[in-house]
């Protein structure tokens, strides 16, 4: 199975130097409520459900948490290289950890889907607030990435809606 992600390459990282506000600012979108950590867990467990009636839409939904997955990475890889921890917090360089109660715990295959849309639009619209408080490029490029699979795992999951809206 792969990711659900599209086929275009993401920005190299590799040369990132220290720069602690934008590991800052792109840390809200690794480990908070509302971020890639919090989307792979609740596609996981979205797919656990759909997988007792619907094995396409099971496989659909992992693999877009394995496009999130990859968004772990990339961004926990960025933060390191800036200077920013890539732990499991809520909030930069606090002891808020992380934690999953605002996963969703939704078990119908509607409520589901609509939780997994706000989800992906909610990280579109902090993604793009993040673009307008970077100032490094490099930064923004991975960022602006990252959003186009957001869009596409939008588009994906809106169709899937139709078709369990029409049944």
């Amino acid at each position: 199975m792969k990711p659900l992600v599209l086929d275009l390459p993401y920005p190299d990282i590799a040369d990132l130097s220290a720069d602690a506000r934008s590991g800052n600012i792109i840390s809200f979108g690794y480990a908070t409520t509302r971020g890639e950590v919090a989307a792979v867990l609740q596609y996981i467990y979205h797919r656990f459900y759909f997988g007792l009636t619907d094995k396409d839409s099971a496989e659909t939904l992992m693999s877009i948490a394995l496009a999130e997955m990859k968004h772990v990475d990339i961004l926990g890889s960025a933060m390191l290289k800036l200077g920013t921890s890539p732990r499991y917090v809520q909030f930069p360089n606090s002891c808020a950890y992380f934690n999953t109660s605002l996963v969703s715990q939704a078990t119908s295959p509607t409520k589901m889907l609509m939780d997994d849309i706000q989800g992906e639009m909610n990280a579109i619209a902090d993604y793009k607030k993040m673009l307008f408080e970077l100032k490094n490029e490099k930064v923004a490029a991975v960022i602006q990435r990252i959003i186009l699979d957001e869009q596409l795992h939008l588009e994906t999951l809106k169709n899937m809606l139709e078709k369990y809206s029409g049944k």
